[in-house]
């Protein structure tokens, strides 16, 4: 999983008011590597590295969660919405099958 760049995240409206429907598209950096592909160089079958889990948290309430699998495409893009109840730190994690975790952040205050 690269680190070198973090993920890059959109919400709607980081001050909604509350009921309102807020939209979040988050994308990060990795290869997504399925595990049936050759490496031209070695002959050898490069290891599956795939992001395994995303999770999306206000809090600690579970928003969203997503377990993709090896058709999704390198550099994954998820969106989803939810309804602005009450204000908090919209905390996103994702995992890889390396062990590797990155996260990302964005402050909810609703109006």
């Amino acid at each position: 999983m690269s680190t070198s760049k973090p993920p890059r995240v959109w919400v709607s409206n980081a001050t909604p008011k509350k009921g309102e429907v807020l939209r979040v598209r988050a994308q990060m950096e990795h290869v997504m590597e399925s595990g049936l592909r050759t490496d031209p160089a070695t002959n050898k079958i490069r290891p599956r590295n795939i992001v395994t889990r995303f999770e999306a948290r206000l809090g600690s309430a579970l928003l969203f969660s997503w377990e993709p699998n090896i058709s999704v495409a390198q550099n994954p893009y998820i969106e989803f919405t939810f309804l602005a109840r009450e204000s908090g730190d919209l905390n996103m994690l994702w995992k890889d099958d390396a062990g590797l975790s990155v996260t990302a952040q964005k402050t909810i205050t609703v109006a």
